[in-house]
């Protein structure tokens, strides 16, 4: 008997076009998705759900990376059976110039004042 097929599991990543300001403004105005996004920034690569330090479940981080992705703040993609996560920034920057590298500028800044408070 031979095995079924499977195919790859993929995520559907908007392109930027379909993004407006609003989804993205209403994406970062989250606390949580700015860490998400100062931990990617920080970090300089690919990073796995599950290995992000989020104050919330793991079910409300799925949601919040939802945002994100759909926002065009992040892509992910699938490594085995790990779902990985990258920030768009050239993506981001070619549709709203000059805006990405500030607000990533500014989640760094604030999740490092966040740590030292801590």
């Amino acid at each position: 008997m031979s095995r079924p097929k499977t195919t790859p599991r993929t995520v559907d990543n908007p392109s930027v076009t379909e993004v407006t300001l609003q989804q993205l403004l209403e994406a970062v105005a989250d606390p949580v998705r700015r860490s998400v996004i100062a931990q990617l920034a920080t970090a300089g690569h690919d990073i796995s759900c599950g290995a992000f330090d989020l104050p919330v479940s793991r079910s409300t981080a799925t949601h919040h990376f939802n945002v994100l992705r759909e926002a065009g703040v992040i892509r992910q993609h699938y490594q085995g059976t790990t779902k990985m996560n990258s920030l768009r920034p050239d993506d981001l920057d070619a549709r709203f110039p000059g805006l990405i590298p500030a607000i990533i500028d500014s989640c760094v800044r604030e999740n490092d004042q966040v740590a030292e408070a801590r």
